[in-house]
């Protein structure tokens, strides 16, 4: 059935953020649906989330999961929107009741990048270096890495990361290939990172299609955007938060990869000055994701991660 000859569905509303890449996101999902579907109408509903309207404290002290989708969930659910196109890094991992993640079109490369205008690798960074990242999962890792580091929290988007990393206020920040990619900034990128020494977040990389769960028409319209294997990846990743009851602004790391049918999944969890870093990984079948991520999960609880993340949240393990 042509999604434009249905009534029912010739019209749709995408949700994203405002920002740069979010809108560069949606986009490129409503290009691909009108050129899939010429006769639909395809329309972008930019909604302001509370991650967005706080730009000057660093994520980790604002609290809460769900900091840039909770309110375009929201006209999800009150039928203002019909889909939201999600960085899946920013998604919890529990939904809302009523609401799905059907789609999930292919990944791009999930990994972290190292950018600065002085060194052309990490390890060449002089001793004491200031580097920017929003993340406290890759200040984690970097302080594991290089205890030396001066890192600090840099918010803003992509380009107002960039200028101060011109103008010195930092010699290095960490940024999602992903997003360098998207924007057409590849050629900036000094290093990318081997998952060896910086594992991404969890569905890094990946996008989310979000829609009403008993909307099974438009889920069936959609699904040529699906790719199995991002799918399945990030099916695995988000099931291993889910065991650690992890938010994105936690030092968790997660990532599977997918050959054949064997699925191996890595993860991390570490304190959050990196001086202690507890890391493993499973192998599985493709089609048992979730189990994999489960008991990846509880393999690290079982090895003090529990402790970790007890003393992290400020509850008794």
């Amino acid at each position: 059935m042509d999604i434009g000859k249905t009534k029912s569905v010739k019209s749709l509303k995408i949700g994203t953020r405002g920002s740069q890449l979010a809108l560069l996101q949606s986009r490129w999902v409503k290009a691909k649906i009108e050129r899939k579907y010429p006769n639909a109408r395809v329309e972008l509903v930019t909604i302001r989330t509370t991650g967005d309207t706080i730009l000057d404290s660093p994520l980790s002290k604002v609290g809460g999961k769900g900091l840039f989708v909770k309110e375009i969930e929201e006209a999800l659910l009150n039928g203002r929107i019909d889909l939201a196109v999600h960085s899946m890094k920013d998604v919890p991992a529990e939904l809302p009741e009523g609401l799905s993640l059907s789609i999930f079109p292919e990944r791009e490369d999930p990994r972290d990048a190292f950018v600065s205008t002085r060194c052309r690798r990490f390890n060449s960074l002089p001793q004491g270096a200031r580097v920017g990242t929003s993340s406290l999962r890759r200040t984690a890792q970097l302080l594991n890495a290089r205890p030396d580091l001066d890192v600090i929290s840099l918010r803003g988007n992509v380009d107002t990361r960039l200028r101060k990393l011109a103008d010195g206020e930092f010699q290095a920040i960490i940024l999602a290939t992903a997003g360098l990619k998207r924007f057409g900034l590849a050629d900036r990128i000094s290093q990318v990172f081997s998952t060896d020494l910086m594992l991404p977040a969890i569905g890094q990389g990946a996008l989310g299609l979000e829609l009403r769960a008993h909307d099974t028409k438009t889920i069936g319209f959609l699904n040529f955007l699906n790719h199995e294997p991002t799918r399945i990846t990030v099916e695995a990743e988000r099931a291993f938060l889910k065991e650690l009851q992890g938010g994105c602004q936690v030092p968790i790391a997660a990532f599977a990869r997918l050959n054949g049918r064997r699925l191996r999944l890595e993860g991390m969890v570490a304190e959050l000055d990196g001086s202690r870093l507890l890391r493993d990984q499973l192998t599985g079948d493709k089609d048992d994701a979730k189990g994999l991520g489960i008991n990846l999960a509880r393999n690290l609880l079982g090895a003090g991660a529990d402790k970790i993340l007890a003393e992290i949240y400020g509850t008794d393990p």
